[in-house]
């Protein structure tokens, strides 16, 4: 492997463990999932739900591709702490960019993002130069671009065409991953780690770092919700099913898969195949974990109140959602489906018509029993059954 020509910015194998400067990106989007789930709240609807997952995907995108830049980069060099500043800035302004993304904002919030995008993996395709990972970074940036197009249209149209562009853009770039990210010239990613991960135990760690960021988005709504109003026996019923909810999250997310990631990865024959349904999985996790925070202010607000069908599906959607990300998770660890995760989403669904007449409290311990009851089945699996080693798909 060459080092290409800023060999003394690459990442050495030694350095595996993630960086202060990389927490510190992490930072912006604690902002980021608030006002996603703030959005959610003021748009629940169908149409709302679009938008919200138009502005996942797209700031998912944005860390993913941030994350390999630091995979790659040695983030306690000056240079790579540097160039990572207006990155941490721009994810900052289009946080705030994003309430207002589907009104006044749309032309902020794509041009920010096709800046941040564009600008940072020309950089890398140039530092890359000589290395194996450029072809990738070359790859992704092919991508991105054909992207500028209804990114920038989109901006410029009515809030129906922008939410469909928009959606086209993002979703081609999951396709595009899932296809190896065809490239005239290049043709497909291979095989070839390096030009996936560079250190798998980097990459895992940080998708662990992530997910607890997410979860924060929860917690936070959690108790600005119940400080700003009375402490009532009803509201604290509430705000402790929430916080076991959150917890739930948790500790279903770190049994064994959550904890065997780099060992998957750098087990697996077709390391591009389990990085895909990684990153595939996390984004529906965190997908969910934005309608759980959302549900959770509903909840605590109205404890004992009339359930609007919408609240249900966020209150109802949102574990089901996490579930099925995690479901995938599982596969891509252990090549196999999870069956208490695939009960546990159908029981969710199937709670769905019962719960109309409920008041929000109760629909919201409805959900947390379903966690708890997946949660006991792994640590029921976990006494039964020895360990098993990763064993990733081919």
């Amino acid at each position: 492997m060459t080092t290409g020509r800023a060999g003394v910015l690459l990442r050495r194998p030694e350095q595996a463990r993630p960086a202060f400067l990389e927490l510190f990106f992490d930072l912006a989007f604690v902002l980021v999932f608030f006002q996603l789930s703030l959005h959610l709240l003021e748009q629940l609807s169908w149409a709302g739900a679009v938008q919200t997952l138009v502005l996942l995907f797209a700031v998912m995108h944005l860390w993913s591709a941030t994350t390999r830049f630091l995979d790659a980069f040695d983030p306690r060099h000056p240079l790579v702490q540097l160039l990572m500043m207006p990155i941490i800035f721009g994810a900052l302004v289009l946080a705030a960019a994003t309430p207002e993304a589907f009104g006044r904002n749309g032309l902020v919030f794509a041009g920010v993002y096709l800046t941040i995008r564009l600008v940072g993996l020309a950089i890398a395709v140039f530092l890359l130069h000589g290395h194996e990972a450029q072809a990738s970074a070359v790859r992704i940036l092919f991508w991105v671009g054909m992207s500028t197009v209804p990114w920038i249209a989109g901006a410029l149209l009515p809030v129906p065409a922008r939410a469909a562009l928009w959606m086209t853009a993002t979703v081609g770039e999951y396709v595009a991953l899932a296809l190896g990210l065809p490239t005239p010239r290049l043709g497909r990613q291979g095989k070839r780690r390096q030009e996936v991960v560079v250190s798998e135990e980097h990459t895992a760690e940080r998708y662990q770092q992530f997910f607890i960021i997410a979860l924060g988005e929860p917690i936070l709504v959690t108790g600005l919700t119940y400080g700003t109003g009375e402490f009532t026996a009803d509201r604290g019923a509430a705000t402790l099913v929430a916080f076991a909810t959150t917890a739930l999250l948790w500790r279903i997310y770190i049994h064994r898969a959550g904890a065997l990631l780099a060992d998957a990865m750098t087990a697996a024959p077709d390391p591009r195949r389990v990085a895909v349904l990684t990153m595939y999985s996390h984004v529906i996790m965190i997908a969910g974990i934005v309608a759980i925070a959302v549900g959770d202010e509903l909840v605590i607000q109205h404890p004992l109140g009339q359930t609007d069908p919408a609240w249900i599906s966020v209150i109802l959607g949102g574990p089901a959602l996490f579930l099925a990300g995690r479901a995938i998770f599982e596969y891509a660890v252990f090549r196999r489906v999870s069956l208490p995760r695939v009960i546990g989403a159908l029981a969710l669904v199937a709670l769905t018509p019962a719960m109309r007449p409920m008041p929000p409290l109760a629909v919201a311990t409805a959900a947390a029993l379903v966690l708890a009851g997946v949660a006991v089945a792994d640590a029921a699996r976990t006494r039964r059954l020895p360990a098993e080693p990763p064993s990733p798909p081919r």
